[in-house]
């Protein structure tokens, strides 16, 4: 029989189906069929070495329902293609190739072009669904949108979740569509021009509808913890079906859905001792299913372990980038004001950003005083492209007690300002949908199980985030959210009027990715190096190939009289002046103007502003007027 990948249902040329699956607990594996909710009929597949059953079923056919039988019960396909009765109920043959596809051109996009946008697909509109979503991709493709993030949609139990509790991973949940309207979605941003990565959980299964244990024991170890469920076994006995199954998921999402890419999420947790790890394995194999398709590969790594970006040569696991959260960190305190919990460790400073914009993660090994040991890993010889920096994500929007946005946390000065350092740095941006418009719904903690784990939950989550001392407090504890709350959910879902009631953020949003697209000194400098003007300012000099520099003053304090200025970051080019080419405090975007910074006095900076300045040989010092208004 001809198979693409090595588990689950197959439809074959001739007719019928193959089947395969890794069940060494059991000695009899049979395919047992549904029809009007009951089983009908069971079909027994033979074994073959190493725990594996195997068969073929000529009469079986697409859309077919069938869980597999083993000697202690019947349970869904570890490998099932969709469950469109949720985790709990039988599983469905798939037929890949009745979706036609029009991407064959599509070859995706060079890293330096590349914007992300993460995305929940259950709240991102208000209908929650694949079809939905896709309706909004012309929209940004115009904002400047170029890669799509979507969070994790491997099928999970209950009514709506964030999908990090996934157990069927072949299986895109039908809380959301079909997989052809998965396809669909897909195929519409490609003839767009935009990449669509899969934020994936590789190091765990959810706590409710995992039966994988019940085919064998070894999917699990004991030989490490994981803070959500138990460790998963890539390097123990038996190890190297577990392995199997999760290349053979990363090679599906790429061959069958044309993602084009993933986000590997808490890689800490991914463990695995191998000469050559999971995840470097998986990177491989990922690319290998689409040799003519550039492949975008980032991780999200607490520790901040940069072997994961360096070749798999050099046993490091071939990763593009990771998430920085140095950087959000500190753009939060600068932001906000507020250092509970892990922010503790930033103190929101010029220095901090310089830094970031020069050499990616602030703790490269220092003492990190909130886990009380050193964090993070050398990265000197790491680039901009390397990491991605956000001031929002998923997580650091939910860590909150309202599920606040940073717009609803901070001023609009300093979130224009904040704005525009993060999407005209080097590194690759992520905005968190509804970011760009500031949406006005929260994005907080939901997940939907059975009574008794939503109980749990309920506890787990507010244990967490008690971390944070002001949540902790009497008079806010009983304000957070129950995560099982249906209304919890809901209020969670974007309002797309609110791009036309925001509009001058939407369009500070759209310019200054039109600048980062069209001004490739800003989105791929020759070299870049940052000073510290002030207390609360700071320079970066974005130098090019030829003459044609940028200089980026950002100002998070009030305004600075530099009247003497020993800095050769702020000096022009020869025969040349500095002219403002865009400001976070254009009225447009709801600023109040943006006077000359250079002037006969020398420089003053406006305060909680962000100047993006160029090379002008017409430019001439401004005379400045001191007075009580300035």
């Amino acid at each position: 029989m001809k198979r693409r990948l090595p588990i689950g249902a197959e439809l074959q040329e001739q007719g019928g189906a193959h089947f395969r699956v890794w069940a060494p607990r059991t000695k009899r594996v049979a395919v047992e069929f549904y029809r009007d909710g009951k089983a009908a009929r069971a079909v027994p597949l033979g074994p073959e070495p190493d725990g594996y059953f195997s068969g073929n079923v000529p009469d079986a056919k697409a859309g077919d329902l069938y869980k597999l039988k083993l000697d202690h019960g019947s349970f869904p396909d570890p490998a099932s293609r969709f469950q469109p009765e949720g985790p709990h109920g039988p599983s469905q043959i798939v037929d890949p190739f009745t979706f036609k596809w029009t991407d064959r051109k599509w070859s995706g996009l060079p890293v330096k072009d590349i914007v992300l946008y993460e995305l929940h697909l259950g709240t991102f509109t208000e209908e929650g669904t694949w079809a939905a979503a896709a309706r909004q991709l012309p929209e940004l493709k115009e904002l400047g949108i170029t890669a799509l993030e979507i969070m994790p949609i491997a099928e999970f139990p209950g009514r709506f979740g964030w999908g990090y509790d996934g157990v069927s991973m072949f299986a895109p949940t039908r809380l959301y569509g079909s997989p052809d309207d998965a396809r669909a979605f897909i195929n519409t941003a490609h003839e767009l021009g935009l990449m669509v990565i899969l934020d994936v959980v590789y190091n765990h299964f959810g706590p409710d509808g995992n039966y994988h244990g019940e085919f064998s024991a070894d999917y699990f170890t004991k030989n490490y913890k994981c803070e959500w469920g138990e460790a998963l076994n890539f390097d123990g006995p038996n190890s190297t079906p577990v392995r199997e199954f999760f290349v053979s998921n990363a090679r599906y999402w790429i061959e069958e859905f044309h993602f084009d890419g993933f986000r590997f999420d808490a890689t800490q947790s991914i463990y695995d001792a191998s000469e050559k790890h999971i995840l470097a394995e998986i990177t491989t194999a990922a690319r290998a299913a689409a040799p003519n398709r550039v492949l975008y590969m980032v991780g999200e790594n607490e520790p901040q372990e940069t072997k994961l970006v360096r070749d798999c040569d050099s046993r490091g696991c071939g990763l593009d980038a990771l998430w920085n959260d140095d950087f959000h960190h500190s753009a939060h305190v600068a932001a906000t004001g507020h250092r509970e919990a892990y922010y503790y460790d930033y103190n929101g400073a010029p220095q901090e950003f310089v830094s970031a914009a020069k050499y990616g993660y602030l703790y490269q090994g220092q003492f990190y005083a909130w886990q009380k040991k050193r964090r993070g890993t050398p990265a000197f010889d790491l680039t901009a492209k390397n990491f991605v920096t956000f001031l929002e994500n998923h997580d650091q929007v939910a860590n909150s007690l309202k599920g606040e946005r940073l717009h609803q946390r901070c001023g609009r000065p300093i979130l224009r300002a904040m704005t525009a350092l993060t999407l005209l740095m080097p590194s690759t941006p992520m905005l968190f949908m509804g970011e760009e418009f500031a949406a006005s719904a929260p994005f907080l903690y939901f997940a939907d199980h059975n009574p008794e784990l939503n109980k749990l939950v309920r506890q787990g989550r507010g244990e967490f985030i008690a971390q944070f001392r002001s949540v902790a407090a009497p008079e806010a504890r009983p304000l957070l959210d129950d995560p099982s709350n249906f209304e919890t959910f809901r209020r969670c879902k974007l309002g797309f009027a609110e791009r036309k009631k925001n509009h001058q953020i939407y369009e500070m949003y759209r310019d200054l990715l039109r600048i980062r697209r069209e001004d490739r000194t800003i989105s791929d400098p020759e070299f870049l190096d940052g000073a510290v003007l002030g207390e609360n300012a700071f320079a970066l000099r974005y130098f090019s190939a030829g003459e044609d520099d940028r200089l980026l003053i950002v100002n998070m304090g009030a305004t600075l009289y530099l009247n003497v200025c020993p800095e050769p970051l702020l000096a022009p080019l020869q025969g040349k002046g500095w002219r403002a080419l865009w400001s976070s405090e254009d009225p447009k975007y709801g600023g109040h103007g943006t006077p000359a910074l250079e002037t006969t006095v020398n420089w003053i900076i406006p305060g909680r502003a962000t100047i993006l300045m160029c090379p002008d040989e017409n430019a001439q010092l401004a005379i400045a007027k001191l007075n009580q208004n300035d």
